[in-house]
């Protein structure tokens, strides 16, 4: 397995770059991440098509780009791969709103079942879509066997619109789906938060999906924006701040933590990333930078531990914009606890996202999370 990067802050300078790579002809996996006004410029896929004809081109944008020298903003991000002896597949569909979530996961599943691929990369656009019934779609024609990691994509937290980097081009509506497969396929992943609980414990009392309309009998806006004082007056996007813990009937933490999408003066509701228990509880959370910082350095112990060939390869990281909030100036930390982990042979990607796609733990059932710096390892054996 062969890995080179491009990095680079105008689409203008991405041809002479990529012309200065070794071997861009024989890739043939690309994954671009970067600003959504960088994805959409019309030289943009037209460019990585010709340098790299062979190869899968997938992407998305992001609030953020993740590199091995850490965080930028506005800028792209174009990880090369050739793979000798992994199976590559491809499978895109767009989605027709939220409420086609969980088909268009079964619409990617069936495409992809026939390449039998031991684990999929996901990306989706990240503004309206119910990332839950997505995984649940995906899950249901693929099976539990088969790992997916991944995540939805950005816009600099304007939560306006966001795009993905399909193999037909740039849309602001396509989900997209990469299957890995073959024996000598490594593929390891972990996922963790760091974030801590506070308040009191709010019963579900209705809700629908991903949409939260009331908690214990209050419209679920009203709730939140007690809580929130000051900061509710720039909802939706400090909602980011304050994330909720789902809890379950029992009132036992679920290890799953929902943000918010959008808010809804008329109704009272808050939608967030994905589905809310009906019959569960929901507390407030919120962070500090060192707990953050720990952890993004469990979530990548944990993927090298699942490793029997650690080091080399690809570390795809997606972390949520609201960690990049919290963490401010101290941000570029939790990929250096990332980056030491894994070491200099290890080329790092990725992007702060509006929703990670992870197994909560090695054998577990693939979840949407929020919150959560989600780390993905990607080699080849000889």
């Amino acid at each position: 397995m062969k890995t080179q990067q491009v990095h680079v802050n105008d689409v203008a300078v991405l041809a002479t770059k990529l012309a200065a790579v070794s071997g861009a002809a024989h890739a043939n996996l690309v994954l671009v991440f970067g600003a959504p006004q960088l994805l959409k410029a019309d030289t943009l896929f037209g460019t990585l098509k010709a340098t790299c004809p062979a190869a899968i081109i997938v992407g998305c944008s992001t609030a953020g780009e993740i590199t091995n020298a850490g965080i930028a903003d506005d800028t792209l991000v174009v990880t090369l791969s050739q793979f000798d002896h992994v199976a590559l597949s491809v499978a895109s569909t767009d989605l027709k709103g939220m409420d086609d979530s969980e088909d268009a996961g079964r619409r990617l599943g069936a495409d992809l079942k026939a390449a039998t691929p031991r684990a999929v990369l996901i990306l989706g656009q990240g503004v309206n879509i119910n990332g839950s019934a997505l995984i649940d779609g995906l899950r249901a024609e693929l099976g539990d066997d088969v790992a997916i990691t991944g995540g939805l994509a950005g816009d600099g937290a304007r939560f306006q619109e966001t795009v993905v980097v399909t193999p037909q081009g740039v849309s602001s509506t396509a989900v997209v789906a990469v299957g890995l497969g073959g024996d000598a396929l490594r593929f390891n992943h972990g996922s963790f938060g760091g974030w801590e609980p506070f308040g009191t414990l709010r019963k579900v009392t209705r809700a629908a999906g991903n949409v939260l309309f009331e908690l214990d009998g209050t419209p679920a806006l009203d709730v939140y924006k007690q809580y929130l004082g000051d900061y509710a007056k720039d909802l939706p996007s400090s909602g980011l701040l304050f994330p909720f813990e789902m809890l379950n009937e029992a009132r036992s933490t679920t290890g799953v933590i929902r943000t918010i999408l959008a808010v809804d003066e008329g109704s009272g509701s808050l939608t967030l990333a994905g589905d809310i228990d009906p019959n569960g509880f929901l507390q407030l959370m919120h962070a500090s930078s060192d707990r953050l910082v720990d952890g993004a350095e469990a979530a990548a112990n944990a993927a090298k531990e699942m490793a029997a060939h650690p080091g080399g390869g690809i570390g795809l990281l997606v972390s949520c914009v609201g960690r990049k909030l919290v963490m401010g100036d101290r941000i570029d930390e939790e990929i250096e606890a990332v980056g030491d982990v894994f070491g200099q042979n290890t080329l790092l990607t990725g992007f702060y996202s509006y929703g990670e796609i992870s197994p909560f733990a090695p054998g577990a059932h693939c979840r949407l999370h929020n919150q959560t710096m989600t780390v993905t390892w990607i080699a080849e054996s000889a």
